[in-house]
């Protein structure tokens, strides 16, 4: 019978003949046949069943086997024994490979047909060693799930006892390195019930074996907690959380936040891995264990692991927000302006944790306008509610690793752990055009000092092709030492140290070249004190000619001239300081329409040839000492009020001949603190207008008088004597409140001019008195107060006004409400030298006459003309915000509009560029054509690094798109509609989860 069903299948005849001689064969089982005949038709319809050529012979060996398998079943149970089943799960069948699915089929099918035998039994016992083995050996998720379904009918075929516990950590473990490669959706189902069933098969072992389920969850863990770069744990995982008990949430979440052996590191990339989860089809209570967990993570404030988990999975929603809002605006419906109002709520209080990033916000702005904003006590409340706390600022560093290539061509600087202050500063100084040209054309090849630095940082800045520069050298070597490490800090005391820094290197520098000893390049203990004494008296004596001046004079010093008079006895003294910064406090707002400069001739004559007075100085200051860490003289932090007059009639050229009567200037008491209060908006000019204003020293800042021998209220006035290329502005924003012992910010908006006029008054003497303090001492003796020897006041002086226009060149902002915290960003255009002069240093000397009898400076100066068409041609210009490693194109309306669209971003360091006709720095030669029309060319050292890292980076850039490729290629597809693209973005972690396995990582990313 064998023989004729052999050929009937191989024959050619037509198919219905075929199934009609086939049932008559397999009727013909219930009729006698012998063993050696039973065995040859079993043979036969294996041979059909496994290594058919279609499936009308695999369908026929099913059909004859289960007949005669039915009617002679001891036959067929001597057939289907230990040794055969085993060969098939450990050899194959003839040409089938022993993991083919095909074999599974038939040992499944074989199982039932002698169920009923005593040597069923056997098989089990087989079964349960051969199922154990073949799970190690991490079958394919159709051969697992074929298994599945035979341990689903034949529950005695999993192992029993510790094997059990064995067998489903093995089983988790094969779940783990589930893949699928297909993009069609018919597979992916497919796939979805391959893991489906397997999932099941775990929940039944877990029902009938409850100390099996513990095990399992803790394999679970050690798979998704894994730090192996090599093997990504497979999403397919998720299957299994629907069947996890929910009472289970409480007693396992606590079990883990708790475990001391449970690393940081690992309970990070666990929760990852679980986000990744919620893109799993079906997956049910996934949502619930991964909230829990966050939560259980909060409970015992391991808010690092949160941090680093939000920014690890966030999906930066930003850029959909608009689309979002007038998407939902559009449908009309109810539920869509219940959660468009949620929506707002939840807009303002990210945009009130997270401030300092206006180019991203103002379009959302726009877009939820018509939705009412929060108060700022409930954004706290909302904030409150669930808070981690950390000392960096979280979005800015997120957002420095989403950020791609600016198409600005301007490059940024990475936030190496709360370095905003110092990115700013940086930014602000490299795009001071003239002085950033000066420090790249230095010469400082085989130096190691802080400008070689700072050359090194700029020359990235200026042609390396990253998007982002890390200058982790810079910052360590410029970080003052007082500043702990990733912690916010004031980016105005850094940039006083900077330049401090700076101008001191280079004095030494100038010394040790003048200084160098003929016989030994050593320097001994003689020669380093010849060094610092001579760099002391280039300390002491100011430098009056530009070649012995440092780079950070040239560019940044200025001369600020302040008089005391004695009211009592009319003696005065004068002194004169350089600065590189001056700091502008907040003036009461009702005396900023009464502002003006007072007339040179403060420094007045005494009466009965008295002398001069010098006010004395501190402890660690001398006279003429150049310091720019003080900078200018610094007005108190607190708002100080004012006493009003009338202000001064005339400014002009004049010799100090007479103290002018107090009712004919404005007098100042800064003794009474007061907050600026009214409508009106002050602008730079008034705080400039301010801080120049005379000032009366009463009360607790009366002035020691040695001619009076006593404490004596005084008048003080200061004048810029000298101005620098570019004029630095602190506005001092930062007051400490002496009830709460805490330091607090003035929110106070300040306009900025594009154009500052700034009033100088050059003195010219005819003696021979430097511009230091007016004494004739002996400088050897220092034991005595060198303040306290005055030369009489007679000397023969001739003071010239005139107004220096300035042209803003950068704002440094911040962003948040403490001076301990918030963010910092600039805003920054380039500007030269000869840029924009047009007719300007005609027009401010006009304009100084002008004023000789109006308000200098005033809110209806002629400057104001001249400001407004500056304004007007420079909207279109081309101003870049600098916001770590984010550059973008902005607008000056957007810098003057800061403070208004965002209430806690507030200028706070300006940098102003002075007009000149020429340009007056020594050493740039307009002929090369190098000073107008670009930077200079780099030193071979520097251009060789840049080019070194430049190729390194075009590497690394290979490396990545190579790695991204073989991702997307063995990467499987979503259930997403119309092929949406969610691809990780640049320099992101992205949702790896399933590296291959599970097919479904693109979904699971947590959104805030």
């Amino acid at each position: 019978m064998d023989k004729i069903l052999e050929g009937l299948v191989s024959s050619s005849h037509p198919l219905p003949l075929k199934r009609v001689i086939v049932r008559k064969v397999v009727e013909s089982a219930e009729h006698w046949l012998d063993e050696a005949q039973c065995e040859a038709m079993f043979d036969l319809t294996t041979r059909l069943i496994l290594e058919g050529q279609d499936p009308f012979q695999r369908q026929v060996g099913h059909q004859v086997l289960e007949a005669y398998a039915r009617y002679h079943r001891p036959e067929f149970e001597s057939f289907f024994n230990k040794t055969f089943v085993l060969g098939l799960l450990q050899q194959g069948y003839h040409s089938l490979d022993r993991k083919d699915v095909a074999i599974l089929d038939y040992i499944h099918n074989g199982l039932k047909l002698i169920m009923s035998c005593p040597s069923v039994l056997d098989l089990f016992s087989l079964l349960q060693v051969e199922v154990l083995r073949m799970v190690c050996e991490r079958p394919e998720p159709q051969l697992c799930a074929r298994l599945s379904d035979l341990l689903t009918d034949f529950v005695q075929c999993i192992p029993k006892g510790k094997l059990s516990i064995t067998f489903c950590q093995q089983l988790v473990r094969t779940i783990g390195h589930f893949q699928c490669v297909s993009t069609q959706e018919k597979e992916l189902r497919e796939y979805v019930s391959q893991v489906t069933k397997v999932s099941n098969l775990l929940q039944n072992i877990w029902k009938a074996e409850p100390s099996t389920l513990l095990p399992s969850l803790q394999e679970v863990f050690a798979s998704i907690s894994s730090t192996d770069t090599s093997f990504e744990p497979s999403v397919a995982l998720a299957s299994l959380v629907q069947h996890i008990p929910l009472q289970m949430i409480t007693v396992l979440i606590r079990s883990l936040t708790t475990d001391p052996n449970v690393k940081d590191a690992s309970m990070t990339q666990a929760l990852c891995r679980m986000i990744d989860w919620l893109s799993w089809p079906l997956a049910q209570h996934v949502d619930t264990w991964v909230i829990a967990l966050l939560k259980g993570l909060a409970a015992v404030q391991k808010f690092t692991i949160l941090i680093d988990v939000t920014l690890l999975k966030i999906e930066l929603i930003i850029p959909y927000i608009v689309n979002l809002v007038h998407s939902f605006k559009s449908d009309g419906l109810p539920s869509s302006t219940a959660f468009l109002v949620q929506l707002t709520e939840l807009i303002h209080c990210m945009m009130y944790h997270y401030s300092g990033f206006p180019d991203l916000y103002e379009p959302i702005l726009e877009a939820i306008k018509d939705f009412p904003k929060p108060s700022e006590e409930k954004i706290k409340l909302i904030l409150n509610q669930s808070a981690w706390t950390s000392q960096s600022n979280s979005l800015a560093s997120c957002l420095s690793r989403l950020s791609g290539k600016s198409e600005t061509g301007k490059t940024g600087l990475i936030n190496l752990g709360n370095t905003c202050y110092m990115n700013s500063v940086i930014q602000a100084l490299f795009m001071a055009t003239d002085f950033r040209r000066q420090v790249l054309s230095l010469n400082l090849n085989g130096c190691n000092s802080l400008m070689k630095k700072l050359q090194h940082l700029f020359a990235f800045l200026a042609h390396t092709q990253r998007e982002a520069y890390a200058p982790r050298v810079f910052f360590e070597a410029s970080r003052p030492p007082w500043f702990t490490p990733r912690s916010q800090q004031d980016c105005s005391e850094y940039l006083r140290f900077l330049l401090d820094r700076l101008h001191e290197e280079e004095k030494i520098l100038k010394v040790q070249s003048s200084h160098k000893p003929s016989e030994s390049l050593g320097c001994n203990e003689t020669s380093l004190q010849e060094v610092a004494s001579k760099a002391a008296v280039l300390t002491e004596s100011p430098c009056t000619s530009d070649g012995e001046k440092t780079l950070i004079e040239k560019m940044f010093g200025g001369k600020l001239r302040t008089h005391i008079c004695c009211l009592n006895c009319r003696s005065t003294s004068q002194k004169v300081e350089a600065f590189t910064d001056l700091s502008l406090a907040f003036c009461p707002s009702s005396s900023i329409e009464n502002l003006s400069f007072q007339d040179p001739a403060s420094s007045p004559n005494t009466q009965d040839g008295g002398l001069m007075q010098a006010d004395e100085p501190g402890p660690s200051e001398e006279p003429g000492v150049y310091n720019p860490a003080k900078g200018a003289f610094v007005c108190d932090l607190a708002m100080n009020e004012r006493m009003l007059g009338s202000p001064s009639d005339e400014f002009c050229c004049t010799e100090n001949t007479c103290v002018p009567s107090e009712s004919s200037r404005i007098l100042v008491n800064k003794d009474v603190p007061q907050k600026p209060g009214g409508g009106s908006t002050p602008s730079v000019t008034d705080l400039l207008n301010y801080f120049l204003a005379p000032e009366i020293l009463t009360g607790d800042n009366q002035y020691y008088c040695e001619n009076c021998a006593s404490l004596q209220n005084a008048e003080k006035t200061m004048q810029i004597t000298e101005e620098p290329e570019y004029l630095i502005l602190t506005l001092l924003r930062f007051s400490y409140d002496q009830k709460y012992h805490v330091r607090r910010k003035i929110l106070d908006n300040v306009s900025l001019p594009l154009v500052l006029e700034l009033p100088v008054k050059r003195t010219t003497s005819f003696s021979s008195l430097s511009e230091s303090w007016s004494i004739d001492v002996d400088f050897t003796d220092i034991s005595e107060n060198l303040a306290k020897k005055l030369k009489p006041s007679g000397t023969e002086e001739t003071c010239c006004s005139r107004l220096v226009p300035y042209l803003l060149s950068s704002v440094v902002v911040h962003s948040g409400i403490s001076s301990e915290s918030g963010h910092y960003y600039s805003y920054a255009r380039n500007i030269t030298g000869t840029e924009s002069s047009y007719q300007m240093c005609h027009q401010s000397e006009t304009l100084a006459l002008a004023s000789s009898q109006s308000h200098l400076l005033g809110r209806n100066s002629p400057g104001a003309v001249i400001e407004q068409d500056l304004e007007n041609k420079e909207m279109s210009k081309e101003w870049f915000l600098f916001n770590d490693s984010r550059v973008t194109f902005t607008s000056f309306q957007s810098v003057q509009k800061i403070t208004s669209r965002f209430p806690k971003d507030t200028a706070y360091v300006l940098l102003y560029k002075k007009q000149n006709s020429t340009n007056s720095l020594s050493g740039n030669s307009s002929t090369s054509g190098l000073w107008v029309n670009g930077d200079p060319p780099l030193q071979k050292e520097l251009m060789d690094a840049i080019t070194k890292d430049n190729k390194l980076y075009l590497q690394e850039q290979e490396l990545n798109a190579r790695a991204r490729a073989l991702q997307a290629a063995s990467a499987s597809c979503s259930f997403r509609p119309n092929g949406f693209d969610d691809n990780d973005p640049p320099g992101s972690c992205g949702p790896t989860g399933g590296g291959g396995g599970g097919g479904f990582n693109t979904v699971g990313r947590l959104v805030f």
